[in-house]
């Protein structure tokens, strides 16, 4: 697991400012502490930073093939690199060193930017071949690993697995995306492929990007897909057995390593199923780690620890500090643009203290985009069969006009919050999954910006980015299109963001083993019954779990990895949050309405509403332009905001 940094010259043969990558490349030196090297020739130049995980002794980077004409610098781990070198050295290719990197440059002589096809695992990497005179850079199929560019006004490429190092180099611009904002509010997080720069994007999952000497920029071409193909195993019976024996597969090839190896240990169905695998598949105990919290209400380590128990596992657990207020501005620093989901907080915390015992940990994540493990996917059927009874014509007005008239219900059970229900079934479908899974809801939005940012949106709005989505899902069955929108938005903008860079921050290496492309494949084509039963989710998985984990593990209610934000809000956080919205920060953007902003908090803190997600998400934006926008320029120009 690594850092990389590029910068590629696409007019011509300029020198490369060594010193200059130097920097970017240091500055990502928390995602690999232990080695960094650099490399340059005319026009190209590549930075890597080593988390040693593989072939220790002889697995530096940037690494060469045997003449040295392809280098590759890479951040990642190919799980299958054995049986490719295998191949690779049959059709005559030489290796000198054990690790998966060298199986990228060898694969991309033999096959060119099909190689990628071949690779099973998680990976980002910059590979230059100087006999073609060409920049190839890929990104794994789920997005699990990071990677950012962009293509400065003087024509040189730059990029990396981080934000940070794009705004280490003095040219990259640090004009803020209106509609990246936009997007922010709307969903917690930036989605793919902006960021919250407008000059910066970010390689989609299952995409490369080929570039040449003396060419125009091309766009990013798509090499995968999650396919939603039926493959036959239609019966409940097989399909736990296959379930099982794959899932199995998946965890024993994520346990290659040569150092120490873990787990995250929740509680939940997810990180259960994969401690248990990987129980057995080892000889020795499974070193586990998990958060508790003091309010239980938030609070799964009972749960996690029962698993612990019964696979007796080598088990730590720690509690969160209730008043663990000092990450606000770190956590805004570590994800270089706004990020608003609030358990970046005790995730960070389990990765610093899964990072005191082990390297590489396994995670559960993904198993909720995978098997319809969502509440919501549920409640998104209920309203598409509404929606198919009437049409869209019939629909908006009546329901429009009976969301508008009911009142907000924030503190009641969701199946008594018939306003939000009336106001999703006066949409379709796309802008009615929005509308719940949407941060700021549409008409919160409108009130919170002002009308001067309103105008330089030009009428975007972020529901076309699920619109985009939804256009290329191979499927029309709506629950199958829900799981692929929240894969090509929320599990890699919030879910593997989140994961990546918390890890990082302490060098630790995770791996996700129910993303494995090939499980992920298969389960894709299972018959939507088995993934979604009744008030069931993840039917099929949980029942071939029954042999494994105990009953109140697999169907007890979904709690999450969550903090008491509504409370911190009126109580501890209450003057940092008021400080933070009334302050100049915010004030000096002229993106918002100060008047909505203190009537939020005036609500909130009176108790008459619960508006904690909305605020957190200002609160991490304040922090954001404190701690990385304005700290990234000089003390003359940190007033100087410019919104693109």
């Amino acid at each position: 697991m690594c850092g990389i940094v590029g910068l590629f010259d696409t007019r011509g043969k300029r020198e490369i400012d060594r010193e200059l990558l130097g920097r970017m490349n240091q500055i990502q030196i928390h995602r690999g502490p232990d080695e960094g090297e650099l490399y340059t020739e005319a026009g190209v130049g590549f930075g890597h930073r080593r988390l040693s995980i593989m072939d220790v002794s002889s697995g530096q980077q940037p690494l060469f093939n045997e003449d040295g004409s392809v280098v590759v610098v890479f951040n990642g781990e190919i799980y299958n690199f054995q049986e490719l070198a295998g191949e690779l050295a049959a059709l005559g290719h030489t290796f000198r060193t054990h690790c998966d990197t060298e199986v990228i440059v060898h694969a991309w002589e033999e096959w060119g930017e099909n190689c990628v096809d071949r690779f099973r695992g998680m990976f980002a990497f910059g590979l230059w071949d100087r006999n073609r005179k060409v920049l190839f850079l890929a990104r794994d199929r789920l997005g699990i690993k990071p990677l950012y560019y962009s293509l400065l006004t003087d024509g040189i490429l730059i990029f990396a697995s981080e934000l940070k190092a794009l705004l280490a180099h003095p040219d990259f611009r640090r004009d803020l995306d209106p509609l990246a904002i936009e997007d922010y509010f709307a969903y917690g997080y930036v989605p793919e492929p902006r960021t919250i720069f407008s000059q910066g994007l970010k390689l989609s999952p299952g995409h490369i990007l080929t570039l040449h000497h003396g060419h125009r920029m091309p766009q990013p071409r798509q090499y995968w897909d999650v396919p939603f193909t039926p493959h036959g195993c239609t019966n409940a019976q097989e399909a736990q057995e296959e379930l099982i024996v794959r899932l199995r597969e998946s965890v024993n090839i994520h346990l290659m390593t040569e150092v120490p190896l873990g787990a995250f240990l929740s509680g939940g169905v997810d990180s259960s199923a994969v401690v248990a695998m990987m129980s057995n598949l080892t000889q020795e105990p499974v070193n586990t780690c998990s958060i508790s919290f003091g309010d239980p209400a938030f609070n799964e380590s009972q749960y996690a620890q029962k698993v612990a128990d019964r696979y007796h596992a080598r088990h730590s657990v720690e509690q969160v500090d209730q008043d663990d207020f000092g990450l606000v501005d770190k956590l805004a620093s570590l994800y270089d643009e706004p990020f608003a989901d609030s358990s970046a907080m005790p995730t960070y915390r389990v990765c610093e203290l899964a990072r005191k015992r082990v390297t590489v940990a396994l995670s559960g994540d993904g198993g909720d985009e995978n098997l319809a493990g969502y509440r919501r996917y549920r409640w998104h059927l209920y309203e598409e069969r509404m929606r198919s009874v009437l049409p869209l014509g019939l629909r908006k007005p009546l329901f429009g006009m009976l969301g508008g008239l009911y009142p907000k219900a924030d503190w009641a059970p969701k199946v008594l919050r018939a306003k939000s229900t009336f106001e999703a079934l006066a949409r379709d479908s796309a802008e009615g999954y929005f509308h719940g899974v949407s941060l700021m809801k549409d008409g919160m939005r409108q009130r919170l910006f002002s009308d001067s940012f309103k105008r330089s949106l030009q009428g975007y709005q972020a529901v076309e980015v699920l619109r985009m989505h939804a256009t290329k899902c191979p499927v029309e069955d709506p629950l199958s299109r829900v799981q692929y929108l929240d894969m090509k938005t929320y599990l890699v903008g919030d879910i593997l963001t989140k994961v990546d860079r918390a890890s990082m921050a302490h060098a630790l290496e995770v791996r996700v083993p129910l993303l494995d492309h090939k499980l992920v494949e298969w389960i894709s084509g299972l018959p939507v019954s088995l993934k979604l039963r009744g008030h069931e989710g993840k039917y099929i998985f949980k029942k071939s779990l029954e042999p494994y984990l105990p009953n109140d593990i697999l169907y007890r209610d979904k709690m999450g990895f969550s903090v008491p934000l509504a409370s911190w809000f009126r109580g501890p956080l209450r003057q940092k949050l008021t400080d933070a919205l009334m302050g100049p920060v915010l004030a000096d953007t002229g993106i918002f309405n100060k008047a909505f902003l203190k009537e939020m908090l005036d609500q909130h803190q009176s108790g008459r509403r619960d508006y904690s997600a909305s605020l957190w998400s200002l609160l991490m934006f304040e922090s954001f332009l404190r701690n990385v926008l304005q700290a990234e320029q000089p003390r003359s120009r940190r007033n100087d905001l410019k919104v693109a």
